[in-house]
């Protein structure tokens, strides 16, 4: 009897080793606080804790691994598993995706966004340049065209946008900087305080960004139809985490990603949804620029910046043309064009 216990004890002692072998846990490094923004990365968490009975565990943290500028970096050298950064915060080290940012690409709804950033992500010079920092990216985090909220009397005419401040990253702020405005590209966290001290005299932000960094609370007016384009904004795995990852893990991760991004795009849909009842509510001024501003600014920024990304980044070695190209031939696809 001794020994059958004792050979019991042995055999659930070894089972719970491998159990305890058997879990996953990676570190997810976002900022901010959760919001719309980051929602596909907490489902994507649910969905996988659910689909591997807890074995694999996406622990998020918000602030407490990085800097969001140094997420990237992070990344390279394996201090967490996963991250989401934003292209403009550091152009020089993923110039490919920043195809994606370009001013007045065109791009009209958040599901012509994931289609147009997956596209991109899927190309072998995006692969290059992201595997130089050990990342994988995984999926988008599609967002809406910015639009401006700022301060005093609003500003709809181009030429009140001369030496206009503007908390703008990316093709956005060089689109503000074609038509006189002084672009900063203070931190989403920094963009309230920034405001509040004069720093800026306007922020460039999705809705959903507006919201969680306090903006709106100190907005006169928001621009509702200037529509210059959007940040892309990655999530990315440390590759050599993702191919240590037991093929039933990574099945895991990987099947839940469409899944996480339909559960971002539902969230999304409904804050766009009370968009105009937070303006009532905050006694924010809804302003319309007339079709020939819009016009105006896009002659101004569109073709110049697009132009001079192709040519400064054929350069530089990538296929820049292609990578546009790739964007038109996308969304034509999307929207069912021949």
């Amino acid at each position: 009897m001794n020994k059958m216990l004792t050979g019991a004890v042995a055999a659930a002692a070894s089972f719970a080793f491998v159990s305890e072998a058997m879990a996953t846990e990676w570190n997810v490094s976002l900022w901010g606080k959760r919001r719309a923004f980051t929602e596909h990365v907490e489902k994507l968490a649910e969905l996988v804790d659910e689909k591997t009975g807890g074995e694999f565990t996406l622990n998020i943290s918000y602030g407490g691994l990085s800097k969001n500028k140094e997420n990237l970096d992070g990344i390279s050298i394996g201090a967490f598993e996963m991250a989401q950064f934003c292209a403009g915060y550091h152009r020089d080290k993923n110039r490919a995706i920043t195809v994606l940012e370009l001013p007045f690409l065109g791009v009209n709804t958040l599901e012509e966004e994931v289609a147009v950033s997956h596209a991109v992500y899927d190309h072998p010079a995006v692969k290059e340049e992201m595997a130089q920092w050990n990342a994988r990216i995984i999926m988008t985090s599609p967002m809406p065209q910015y639009n401006l909220v700022g301060t005093g009397e609003p500003r709809d005419q181009l030429a009140e946008f001369k030496d206009m401040r503007v908390r703008a990253t990316g093709g956005i702020g060089q689109a503000f900087s074609a038509v006189g405005g002084v672009p900063t590209s203070v931190t989403a966290t920094e963009a309230y305080n920034a405001m509040e001290s004069g720093v800026v005299d306007t922020v460039a932000f999705a809705q959903h960004a507006h919201l969680a960094f306090g903006t709106i609370n100190r907005a006169d007016w928001w621009t509702a139809n200037l529509n210059p384009g959007t940040v892309n904004c990655p999530v990315v795995v440390n590759i050599d985490a993702y191919e240590a990852l037991s093929p039933e893990h990574r099945e895991a991760l990987d099947s839940s990603i469409d899944e996480a991004i339909g559960h971002y795009l539902a969230n999304y849909g409904a804050l766009l949804e009370k968009w105009d009842s937070v303006l009532a509510e905050k006694n924010v001024t809804k302003v319309e620029l007339a079709e020939s501003e819009l016009d105006a600014f896009r002659k101004a920024a569109a073709d110049p910046i697009r132009e001079k990304w192709i040519a400064d980044m054929t350069a530089q070695g990538l296929p820049a043309q292609d990578l546009y190209d790739l964007v038109m031939a996308t969304l034509k696809a999307e929207r069912g064009g021949n």
